[in-house]
């Protein structure tokens, strides 16, 4: 894979938007690993490689187990997530292939079930967010750290 295009450098201040993006969807108060594995999920939907090698670190340190972090791919038929991790998961999928799922009602009463109406922006948010940072990655080629060492 070569790299298309230094999104970075080529447009600081779009970067810049989507860092202030990035910031408060951290500074939300949602649990950082269930954010690490909103992150991982969309970002293994998207193929998002850069992503994927960024979020999983950030998962790990975090305290992610590699269990977890394996079984993540088949949440829904793996028992070691918690409901509000299985919904956080749900909606996730929903609106990253939203084209295809159209956000269901089903995927949004069990977010509402277990999150506030502030968590449950908060959460949108951080989906949005992470699902921009794969379109940059993934449309410019961005090698994933890892690769580069």
């Amino acid at each position: 894979m070569t790299t298309r295009l230094n999104h970075a450098a080529a447009a600081p201040k779009v970067i810049q938007a989507m860092m202030a993006l990035e910031k408060a969807s951290r500074s939300q108060g949602l649990e950082p690993p269930l954010l690490e594995l909103v992150k991982t999920r969309a970002s293994q939907i998207n193929r998002c490689a850069f992503c994927l090698d960024m979020h999983t670190r950030e998962a790990r340190a975090a305290g992610e187990t590699e269990e977890r972090l394996t079984m993540l791919a088949a949440w829904e038929e793996a028992t070691c997530y918690t409901p509000r991790e299985r919904a956080a998961l749900s909606w996730t999928e929903s609106l990253t292939l939203l084209a295809a799922t159209g956000a269901p009602d089903s995927a949004y009463a069990a977010m509402a079930a277990e999150f506030s109406p502030e968590e449950q922006v908060a959460l949108t948010l951080a989906i949005v967010t992470i699902n921009g940072w794969n379109r940059f990655a993934v449309g410019f080629r961005a090698e994933p750290a890892r690769a580069a060492t």
